[in-house]
């Protein structure tokens, strides 16, 4: 036991000097550090939405106020107006980003944790198991994402969970072909033959030696993934897909209130500023990640 106590400090310490690091780096980087900076003020928002929202997201007031007009006591402000149903648009984008924020990161984690093994398993297997994975795969890629996506919602209801399980089902194919590419380049490394040798077992192979040297494309691959759920969340909100009302979504903000959208395009604008300042700091992140990783 102390033997292996003391091996144990220099990893523990490597790992916390190369957490370090790449937090230095990042600083380096505007590009990285913008978007960080667009991520955590909407993550900000969505813990503190109660206490920012100047009204409920679902009160009603006078319908199609315009920006900065008085509720109707005059004891507050539209500062982004109302919809018409005479809801505050700030109050309902605060709210809306606690739904994206929690279900983004939720879909992208659960289609990791079924694409992962699946791109392990046929990279270092190969053969057989190579083959019948790479084949389910290419036959869901074949489909167009967006109109897998209404077939999978249609056919089990629009919720939250089933935008879950819909994004994991279209997504988890594409990153079991990442995470395989990144095995059948790693599978040859000393450190895996090491592994062989030792008669460690293939998956104590997979999951302790080649996924954690695999960690960087797919960190970059997960940040780029949740602007996509993101933009997937919201283009199902307005084909009227995706959270059920009264809850506020984004994409069913600009869908409510298309029709006076023309007149009125406030409205809509917020909403889709809301969508695509998050996007863009997800993506800004990975690419700044993504320089990280070419210092390193």
């Amino acid at each position: 036991m102390t033997e292996q106590a003391v091996a144990a400090v220099p990893r523990r310490e490597s790992s916390v000097l190369r957490f370090a690091k790449g937090l230095a780096l990042i600083r380096e980087s505007w590009v990285g550090m913008v978007g960080l900076v667009l991520v955590l003020f909407w993550v900000f928002v969505a813990i503190f939405a109660p206490l920012l929202a100047p009204f409920p997201p679902n009160a009603t007031g006078a319908p199609l106020t315009l920006p900065g007009g008085p509720s109707l006591d005059g004891s507050a402000v539209h500062w982004l107006g109302t919809d018409q149903l005479g809801r505050d648009i700030l109050s309902r984008i605060i709210f809306g980003s606690r739904q994206v924020l929690l279900y983004a990161p939720l879909a992208t984690l659960c289609a990791y944790l079924v694409g992962i093994p699946m791109g392990l398993a046929a990279g270092y297997r190969r053969g057989l198991t190579d083959d019948v994975l790479s084949f389910v795969a290419n036959v869901i890629l074949s489909f167009p994402v967006l109109v897998l996506y209404i077939i999978i919602i249609a056919t089990i209801g629009a919720s939250g969970t089933n935008i879950v399980i819909a994004v994991t089902f279209a997504s988890a194919p594409g990153i079991m072909r990442i995470v395989r590419g990144l095995v059948l380049d790693l599978r040859n490394r000393e450190y895996v033959f090491a592994a062989e040798t030792r008669g460690e077992s293939p998956w104590r192979i997979m999951l302790v030696e080649i996924l954690p040297n695999a960690r960087g494309p797919l960190i970059v691959d997960a940040c780029l993934r949740l602007g996509y759920v993101v933009i997937t969340i919201g283009t199902l909100g307005f084909l009227g897909l995706g959270l059920p009302p009264p809850d506020p979504d984004w994409g069913g903000m600009v869908s409510e209130n298309r029709q006076v959208a023309m007149f009125l395009p406030y409205i809509a604008i917020f909403p889709c500023i809301a969508i695509s300042s998050l996007v863009l700091g997800f993506n800004l992140l990975a690419d700044g990640l993504r320089e990280v990783s070419l210092r390193d």
